[in-house]
């Protein structure tokens, strides 16, 4: 039976917890497999480092200052972040070479850009816009600093500006204002993360990142510096690689992997082996009124909703998830009993690990059946 130490809060309650075994959490609560997520980051910048490739891990992914400086440890160049307030909550924890992926639009955003960068002199500002580079200059220009800009390109099908000409012309006018220097190019093909197949997923992330390298050969044409061309994700993490000119990659789910990822397949067949799945959520069954059907203790709240497939219960086989409401699961077999008790413990893989995370206060770092450490997810909910 949980004890009060379940439910402290802050420092003292994660150094308590870090004494706990799995059947003392309180659920539903977020595990982290320490060894599983060690090996997929030793396979990923073994990788990269191969490849001559930088490695600039996407925080939105985990959210999380601990993990971000262990990256950094391990090889990583910095740190992706989705939004401001998700690069201002990782600079707080000590994370250092941050890019910012998506644009500072309206004053707010670009004063907190502006403080970030006073902080954090090295952080890239994603643009897609003259105007607002304009902005930026303008802005730092006051503030007496420069900052770092990659022009985000429409390689995808979500923001930038078109490869080609209409960027090279972006790049001539960040080179011709004052307090902006290019950095390079976000190059994020959003698209092609999840093509279904290596080879057709190979043929689709190639193209899509040869328009970013022939618009970085287009830009130095014109005499101006662009170093840095970066993209990818877990799943072309090693076709990206394959393309000259590409200089950094920035996969996130690879550390902790879902059902999403394990589906798109791989190079060697049609399951994805290349990183284990070593996130899941602990749940307790908390009612059995009969032998074919179980309730655990977590549902909406406990797992992303947005993908068409339910959560995994690990080390159930023909054991069926489904949704039973905000805080309700229910377990089901297609003939016989539910091989669970009331009080037991279930865990799941869950269908897309960025958003879970997003739904807890931290992470449960397990080493074995015991609680090795506690970790605060602090850009939680950072989505400004």
């Amino acid at each position: 039976m949980p004890t009060r130490r379940t439910f402290l809060a802050g420092a003292a309650g994660a150094a308590l917890a870090a004494k706990m075994t799995r059947d003392e959490l309180p659920t539903p609560a977020l595990l982290l497999d320490l060894d599983a997520f060690n090996a997929n980051v030793e396979r990923m910048t073994a990788h990269l480092k191969k490849a001559g490739r930088a490695f600039r891990p996407h925080a939105k992914t985990h959210k999380c200052p601990e993990i971000a400086r262990r990256l950094i440890k391990a090889g990583a160049v910095g740190a992706c972040a989705a939004k401001i307030s998700e690069a201002e909550a990782l600079a707080a924890g000590g994370t250092t070479g941050l890019l910012v992926t998506s644009a500072m639009i309206g004053r707010h955003r670009i004063e907190r850009a502006v403080k970030l960068a006073r902080l954090r002199p090295e952080t890239i500002f994603s643009v897609d816009d003259a105007r607002n580079a304009r902005d930026l200059s303008d802005a730092a220009g006051s503030a007496r600093l420069k900052l770092n800009l990659a022009i985000d390109l429409l390689v995808g099908n979500r923001t930038g500006i078109e490869p080609g000409e209409p960027a090279a012309e972006l790049a001539r006018t960040i080179a011709k204002l004052p307090n902006v220097k290019l950095a390079g190019l976000q190059s994020y093909a959003n698209n092609a993360a999840h093509v279904i197949g290596f080879e057709a997923r190979r043929a689709f992330s190639k193209k899509a990142m040869a328009r970013a390298v022939e618009t970085r050969r287009l830009i130095e044409k014109s005499g101006i510096a662009c170093p840095l061309v970066t993209g990818g994700s877990t799943g072309t993490y090693n076709i990206d690689t394959e393309v000259d000119g590409v200089t950094e990659i920035q996969p996130g789910s690879f550390m902790f992997m879902d059902m999403d990822y394990n589906r798109i397949g791989g190079a060697g067949g049609p399951v994805y082996h290349d990183f284990a799945n070593s996130l899941t959520v602990l749940t307790t069954v908390i009612s059995k009124t009969s032998r074919n059907a179980a309730i655990v203790d977590g549902g909406f709240k406990a797992f992303s909703t947005d993908k068409p497939f339910t959560p995994e219960a690990k080390g159930l086989a023909g054991v069926t998830y489904a949704w039973a409401g905000d805080e309700h699961g229910k377990l089901t077999t297609a003939a016989g009993p539910v091989p669970v008790e009331l009080g037991d413990r279930v865990e799941f893989i869950v269908p897309h690990c960025d958003p879970t995370v997003n739904l807890y206060d931290s992470i449960f770092v397990m080493k074995g059946g015991a609680v090795d450490a506690v970790w605060s997810i602090t850009a939680r909910g950072k989505s400004q």
